[in-house]
């Protein structure tokens, strides 16, 4: 029983090159993507380093009243479009009654934060009435530009999602973008069920709907007019246009409007909203990997909305392009408009096209957070300084560097020569932790603040922690009267259950801290979680290893006092040797006990 357990120990003792050589690479790779990236310092909080502050005044419109809980959930709808992971360290809070103050850390997009909060994003689905590529954009409006831009929506899992993808991209290529003025009054008129004007009537039963042939009444004839001229006039490529397309327009009002599908701006005659973007439920971003379709976007509605949704869509199917299609229309900028070839029942649907990975995260993310219950103006949007300054920066670090000192003068005075492996792992660890900040920083918007800073100090401890245990199991062994390679992978075992066990108790109280709590105090349970996980792979990958290859030195194998494993100075006992029996008869027992 006891050659097996020598021949495993001696194999573990043989290749601890391997992990060194593993870490050590991942340590090469992680740091060449670190330069290649551009981004070599960890991105810094509000708290360290400044950034842009944007002031929002909520108004009361539609409906809407001021108030605390409105406002609240303004705040958290804001922090969620920021903050996503809610390590960026965008800080979203409410400034006395009607105010919101957005707080944006330096090195973030700004401009795009700007966009995603100072957004009033008011969310409706509007079905079409008509729609075009602009004059400007005519002459560059492609057909894959066409196609891509006009989406499919569809029940989830419906078999024939894709063959409606299929018709409506053919259907869009072979459009012509020459269309007249004549043709959009006529588009906006059969639309709207007005009289057929004097330039329409010798071309609308073409594509005219049969409710089109209704008579409207005076009133009707002379908002459809009104519309018409300024569709017509409408030329979404320019942005002073663009500007005042359809922006005081109400929810139950007939509007132009304007959208961006694939580059190629639109411009779009919409009707009253069908449904309200506080009615979708919930939107994420999916890869379809069973069919054609690519990146899509999956939506559920409340129950009122999969109501108003199924209705809306059944309407829309009994038509033809374009007035088959709904716009999802924010800010009164069209986003998205797909077209429906059959009532979508049950509360959920799937919008599906030429989406990039980008375009369809985006269209998820207005559709699950852009319904707010409140509009905003943006009252200002400053520069800050740092809240706290470089002087608590240097102040964080400087505390950082005497915690790790006084952590490596423990080491060197207590374990001596043992301290280099400490030492060494120390520095692996916190190689790992910059190079991995520094790229999390551009990757996920994780933001060093200064609860980050004491995060990372207490992690010192910890990772302290697990190299005692292991070098206190070592020197027990030894104390037990065995030699150190021996005594190494007795102690593994058992310093790696200790230490697992340790990490696993920290990592879950990180964990917990980082689901409850919000804003800075998740930059310390991020960090404080990212370290345990670091912990964990340098003392598996380096430290053992290291102990294991530094077992067949002569310093620390033979016991030198200044090896931090003299046995002497441990209080071993003298090892006992098997004897040989004598010939003779056995004058007592005799100690099996071998070290």
């Amino acid at each position: 029983m006891a050659a097996p357990k020598r021949g495993r120990s001696a194999s573990a003792q043989s290749k601890p090159g391997r992990s060194l050589a593993l870490i050590l690479i991942a340590i090469v790779a992680l740091t060449g993507g670190m330069f290649a990236s551009g981004h070599t310092t960890p991105r810094l909080g509000i708290d360290l380093a400044g950034g842009t502050s944007i002031t929002l005044q909520a108004k009361a419109d539609q409906g809407s009243a001021i108030n605390k809980a409105n406002m609240d959930t303004a705040v958290d709808i804001m922090n969620r479009r920021v903050n996503g992971l809610g390590v960026s360290e965008a800080e979203v809070q409410t400034q006395g009654t009607s105010n919101i103050i957005v707080n944006i850390p330096k090195g973030t997009n700004s401009e795009e934060a700007r966009q995603q909060v100072g957004t009033t994003a008011k969310l409706y689905f509007r079905p079409v009435l008509a729609s075009e590529a602009s004059a400007g954009a005519a002459a560059s409006a492609s057909p894959s530009a066409s196609a891509s831009g006009s989406s499919t929506a569809s029940p989830s899992a419906t078999p024939s999602s894709s063959a409606s993808a299929s018709e409506k991209a053919t259907g869009t290529s072979s459009a012509s973008p020459s269309s007249s003025a004549t043709s959009q009054g006529r588009a906006v008129t059969d639309a709207l069920k007005a009289d057929s004007t004097p330039s329409s009537s010798a071309s609308a039963s073409s594509s005219a709907s049969p409710s089109a042939d209704a008579s409207a009444s005076a009133s009707a004839s002379a908002a459809a007019s009104k519309l018409e001229a300024q569709y017509t006039a409408l030329d979404c490529s320019k942005p002073a246009q663009r500007a005042t397309a359809g922006k005081k327009a109400k929810p139950t009002d007939t509007t132009v409007a304007c959208g961006k599908i694939s580059g190629v701006w639109y411009k779009y005659v919409l009707g009253p909203a069908a449904v309200d973007g506080t009615e979708v439920k919930k939107a994420q971003a999916v890869y379809d990997t069973q069919g054609a379709s690519g990146w899509q976007v999956q939506m559920t509605f409340t129950g009122n909305g999969s109501k108003k949704f199924a209705d809306i869509t059944g309407q829309l199917a009994k038509n033809s392009q374009p007035q088959n299609e709904f716009g999802i229309v924010l800010d009164g900028e069209v986003v998205s408009s797909p077209y429906v070839s059959q009532s979508i029942v049950g509360g959920q649907a799937e919008i599906s096209g030429s989406f990039t990975q980008e375009e369809a995260q985006s269209l998820a993310n207005v559709l699950s957070y852009g319904a707010l219950p409140l509009s905003f103006r943006e009252e200002s949007v400053t520069t800050v300084t740092a809240a706290l300054g470089g002087e608590q920066l240097h102040a964080g670090l400087l505390a950082g560097a005497i915690g790790l000192a006084l952590v490596i003068i423990y080491l060197v005075v207590y374990y001596r020569g043992l301290s280099l492996v400490a030492i060494a792992s120390l520095l692996v660890s916190a190689v790992l932790t910059y190079v991995l900040m520094a790229l999390l920083g551009p990757a996920i918007g994780f933001a060093l603040n200064l609860p980050a800073v004491c995060g990372a100090i207490v992690a010192i401890g910890i990772t302290a922690d697990s190299f005692i245990v292991f070098f206190e199991r070592i020197r027990d062994e030894i104390r037990e009267g065995r030699t150190l390679r021996p005594a190494v992978e007795r102690a593994w075992p058992r310093a790696r259950r200790t230490i697992l066990v340790s990490d696993f108790v920290s990592f879950l109280a990180a964990a917990v801290l980082f689901i409850v709590t919000v804003g800075k105090v998740q930059g310390f349970a991020f960090t404080l979680g990212l370290t345990t996980v670091l912990d964990v792979v340098v003392v598996f990958f380096f430290t053992k290893p290291l102990m294991t290859i530094l077992a067949r030195r002569k310093f620390f194998a033979g016991g030198h006092k200044w090896s931090g494993l003299d046995p002497k100075g441990l209080g071993a006992k003298p090892p006992l040797r098997r004897t040989r029996r004598p010939a003779g008869p056995v004058a007592g027992p005799v100690d099996p006990k071998e070290a």
